[in-house]
């Protein structure tokens, strides 16, 4: 049943829930920039790559996208001790598992320029990378950023997953509110408002990738 005075509890402590989002925000920023800093490259290995280098990358981003997020960073911080750091560790496990689905989604954007552009810049003389930097990569980027909103509302949601590590992002600020001050009766306040918050940052997210697609989106017939 909700009461009054859970709702002015959990008002009198926004200050608490506010510092688990900076840390919620910060943690998805860092994860999609270790995510895009490992998978474009790793993508357009896939496409251009070739041999061992290849093969690895391939077997690398299937393992990462067929183990669970949270046996992920249990494994950094338990086993392997990444770091001291819940931040840290929380980052790369993220960053990692966001890096092989970023690959995938960079893979199909680079496929989807056609071949003949590439034949094209070499035919004025640019050498094989630079055809691939000043041709195709522009267009691949522009047309990954459909799947790129998509990964971002994914990495946001998976963040509350570092609570198993004891991270304080904003799920375990959440649910110390309540279980620190023994107010176990305000839980469906608490999580009602970690919910909100939740969905206006990934309303807002995307509204604004939105634009920003739509700004940089590739004219009909460009590529042809």
């Amino acid at each position: 049943m909700v009461q009054t005075g859970d709702w002015v509890f959990v008002l009198s402590n926004a200050d608490t829930l506010l510092f688990g989002l900076v840390v919620t925000v910060v943690l998805t920023l860092t994860s999609l920039s270790v995510g895009f800093l490992l998978g474009f490259p790793a993508g357009a290995i896939e496409v251009y790559g070739d041999g061992v280098l290849r093969r690895v990358v391939t077997v690398a981003g299937g393992l990462l996208r067929g183990t669970p997020i949270v046996v992920i960073l249990l494994v950094l911080f338990f086993v392997v001790s990444v770091s001291e750091s819940a931040f840290i560790t929380a980052t790369v496990g993220l960053g990692l598992r966001s890096a092989a689905y970023q690959s995938q989604l960079f893979r199909g954007a680079l496929q989807s320029v056609d071949e003949g552009q590439l034949e094209a810049a070499r035919a004025t003389g640019m050498g094989k990378l630079q055809a691939i930097r000043h041709v195709v990569v522009p267009q691949a980027l522009r047309r990954s950023m459909p799947g790129f909103q998509n990964e971002f509302t994914i990495v946001l949601k998976d963040t509350s997953i570092a609570f198993a590590i004891g991270l304080a992002e904003l799920l375990t600020q959440g649910y110390n509110l309540f279980t620190q001050s023994g107010r176990s009766t305000a839980v469906l306040e608490v999580f009602l408002v970690i919910s909100a918050v939740y969905f206006v940052l990934t309303f807002l997210t995307n509204r604004g990738l939105d634009r920003v697609s739509d700004y940089y989106a590739i004219p009909a017939g460009e590529n042809r």
